[in-house]
């Protein structure tokens, strides 16, 4: 017998809340502010009242918030700044209340150390003339408070190998309203989510996002994963983003990141993919560390060779093949244009991190020497 073990959130009443949540407000509106912590990976928010309905984000002013509670800790100067750059609907209030993406300045107004999106907004636009395209695949599992996955028995396992991908029916699913409540927080949000699927371990899930041009990708896979964790409240349940949720014989799970330039797509398009390909061979440490927060020590545990993954040590590519670094789809093959998916970037991974370092290698066409470190 299954027993979940759900957070106190799921035994609140929804009706009693309704109530509240239909009374008017006048002009008045809620704006939530959103920012990445200092770990790089937990998200923070807060919620002010503006006196009229943002048309845009240069309506939605700078707020502040103190950055010792929250993972930074400079001295006296620990006061940090948001910045808002990119405005959504709020699903839970609704419009015209507000969700606002923010990056964080330290009080010198320099970018924090994991305000990634300030460098990678730079070098999407030194590569604006390659019209980049991302689309994110983000896999996710649902666990009860406990730790333990949701819907799993307490005391065993399900079986390793059942069909679980793409799958229906109660013996193989777990969590699908939260699945589908998440995707329609998004719709209506303005996230440009492309479509979800059951993934290959019982309650693990995958959502994609895009494709977005530029830094829009990383923008809206951060609002997708806020809208995540804010659904799976009202639930009582936790997902998780870690690459490898649980040991054994189990599939991990990544953040694979589809990639484009104009001219890949275009007419002959598979030679630009396989020259980008061959630039990507030549620095695969340096994307290593870049694909997950830890610097490639969380990948390390996922990128094994087995479950659907490369090997961490070995840069590798094939048409349609899953078990490769990077894999063309076999409709590219066909075509002769399109795009390829980057593998390796894990779950928890910085979007705005891999979007840089995909655009540095393949279109800026860095290949300096790498900084010396190994592999973990």
């Amino acid at each position: 017998m299954t027993c979940h073990a759900m957070s106190a959130n799921s035994d609140l009443s929804k009706t009693v809340r309704d109530k509240y949540m239909r009374l008017p407000q006048g002009d008045k509106v809620q704006v939530t502010y959103i920012w990445i912590d200092g770990t790089g990976e937990g998200l923070h928010c807060k919620t002010r009242t503006l006196e009229s309905e943002p048309k845009g984000i240069e309506d939605v002013p700078e707020w502040n918030f103190f950055g010792s509670s929250v993972f930074w800790s400079d001295g006296s100067n620990s006061d940090m700044y948001l910045v808002p750059v990119c405005l959504f609907k709020d699903p839970f209030t609704l419009d015209r209340n507000k969700l606002v993406l923010c990056e964080v300045l330290r009080h010198n107004r320099e970018p924090t150390e994991t305000n990634l999106r300030s460098s990678c907004h730079q070098v999407m636009e030194q590569a604006g003339h390659s019209h980049p395209w991302f689309g994110m695949e983000q896999e996710y599992l649902l666990l009860g408070i406990d730790k333990h996955p949701f819907g799993w028995p307490k005391n065993g396992y399900p079986e390793p190998k059942g069909s679980y991908s793409c799958s229906v029916g109660t013996n193989k699913v777990y969590g699908r309203d939260i699945a589908e409540c998440h995707y329609k927080a998004c719709l209506y949000a303005g996230v440009k989510i492309a479509g979800i699927n059951t993934e290959a371990m019982p309650s693990q899930w995958e959502f994609q996002v895009g494709p977005g041009e530029g830094i829009a990708m990383g923008d809206h896979l951060w609002m997708a994963r806020f809208l995540l964790h804010r659904v799976c409240e009202d639930f009582g349940v936790v997902a998780t983003l870690d690459p490898k949720p649980m040991t054994g014989n189990w599939y991990g799970a990544g953040c694979h990141t589809n990639f484009s330039t104009e001219a890949m797509r275009n007419q002959g398009g598979l030679q630009h993919i396989e020259e980008a390909i061959e630039k990507l061979s030549k620095r695969h440490s340096y994307h290593i560390r870049m694909y997950d927060p830890k610097g490639g020590a969380d990948n390390s545990r996922r990128l094994t060779g087995s479950h659907e993954t490369s090997s961490i040590h070995e840069f590798s590519a094939g048409i349609n093949n899953r078990s490769a670094s990077i894999r063309i789809p076999h409709q590219v093959g066909q075509d002769g244009c399109g795009y390829f998916e980057d593998r390796r970037p894990a779950a928890n991974c910085d979007p705005y991190a891999v979007m840089e370092a995909i655009t540095r290698t393949c279109v800026l066409n860095e290949a300096e020497p790498v900084p010396a470190g190994e592999v973990p």
